[in-house]
């Protein structure tokens, strides 16, 4: 028998204001999902870039458009699914924010940070329209980093070697 996902749809007006009640949701959800402050943090930023991209880039701030974020929590990995209603964009068309001539631009890093905070990422054309932006986390990923400890544990103690 599978186990049960816990689904939580969410849906945004295209204000930049709204994006802190979304960020407080996926913290919440992280938590009760299992993961610790850290992996708690990436969710929430990731959200947050995610968000900020679909209603300022995707919606271009039309209050007439909706962002659509779902969250489906399973047993070992969290999924994020972030939707616009706007025209969509090419993610390989993006800039790379780390090249010198763009390391001074003021936007250009969120898709570039969602990649970094989270497990998989996948940006795809809605069939609704719009983008979505599909991002997972996975429970074992933080734990499987935790295994064994740092690796730094007996540095510089003498009574260990």
């Amino acid at each position: 028998m599978k186990p049960e996902t816990n689904i939580v749809d969410v849906v945004l007006e295209s204000n930049l204001e709204k994006v802190e009640q979304v960020e407080e949701t996926a913290r919440s959800i992280a938590e009760k999902a299992g993961f610790d402050d850290q992996g708690q943090f990436h969710i929430e930023m990731a959200v947050h870039e995610a968000v900020i991209n679909a209603i300022h880039h995707g919606n271009k701030e039309d209050p007439s458009k909706k962002v659509y974020i779902k969250f489906l929590v399973f047993e070992n990995r969290l999924e994020i699914r972030v939707r616009d209603e706007g025209e969509g964009f090419d993610p390989d068309a993006i800039p790379d924010p780390l090249v010198e001539e763009n390391i001074l631009n003021v936007s250009g890093r969120g898709i570039f940070l969602v990649r970094k905070f989270m497990d998989e990422v996948k940006v795809q054309k809605s069939p609704t329209g719009g983008t979505e932006v599909i991002m997972v986390k996975h429970l074992t990923s933080r734990i499987q980093s935790n295994q064994g400890g740092t690796g730094c544990e007996h540095e510089g103690d003498s009574a260990s070697g």
